[in-house]
């Protein structure tokens, strides 16, 4: 699937009954699901890739579900969670947004604010994707650039003026302005301010020694 594809709602919940109420509530609003027993089964299954998030149970044989958030963010995994519980507490609520979920709700609680958490989990997954994209664009872009041209391109986003640069590599005004024009045009930046966006973004050190 492409980063348009459909999006996915997966459930992983213990019981078999709140796993199929779900699904058959997804279903009518015209959301595709996923559903799990453990967190295990989840792990171990082929995730497509499109935006999704996670209806995520907090009590689940093995592994509970505040425990699982923190594993996923341990690997890498970045997926909104929205938690689910016949047993909240305000500890557990607290715990479980401050590591991110977007939301936590207590059984039982109404359709409609789960299908609200749910669009906004996915609203949130969409635009992660988008920036990760792009991000991965614009490292492309970099990577295309030379050493000497990645090195100019640290000098001109710190600030130095191009006889400030030709001085600090040894090179003429002229050389540098060649390659501040390969910079920009591979960079794809419309100006010097769009380079130092772009330079923030890669997290790029500054130039200057």
């Amino acid at each position: 699937m492409t980063l348009a594809g459909a999006p996915t709602v997966f459930v992983i919940d213990d019981d078999a009954g709140v796993r199929a109420s779900i699904q058959g509530l997804l279903k009518s609003v015209g959301l595709r699901s996923e559903t799990f027993g453990t967190a295990q089964e989840f792990l171990r299954s082929k995730r497509p890739d499109g935006p999704s998030c996670l209806v995520l149970d907090v009590r689940l044989p093995g592994l509970n579900g505040l425990d699982f958030q923190r594993e996923l963010a341990d690997a890498g995994v970045q997926i909104p969670i929205i938690f689910i519980t016949g047993h909240g507490d305000i500890p557990m609520t607290v715990k479980a947004m401050k590591s991110g979920a977007v939301e936590f709700l207590t059984k039982p609680f109404r359709d409609q604010d789960l299908l609200d958490a749910i669009h906004q989990a996915l609203d949130r997954d969409r635009v992660t994707r988008q920036q990760q994209s792009k991000l991965a664009e614009l490292r492309k872009r970099y990577e295309s650039l030379t050493a000497r041209e990645r090195e100019v391109m640290g000098l001109v986003v710190s600030g130095m003026l191009n006889k400030q640069i030709a001085s600090e590599l040894g090179t003429s005004e002229i050389t540098v302005k060649i390659h501040r024009g390969h910079v920009m045009r591979k960079m794809q930046a419309e100006s010097l301010a769009e380079l130092v966006r772009m330079a923030a973004k890669l997290e790029l050190p500054s130039g200057k020694k």
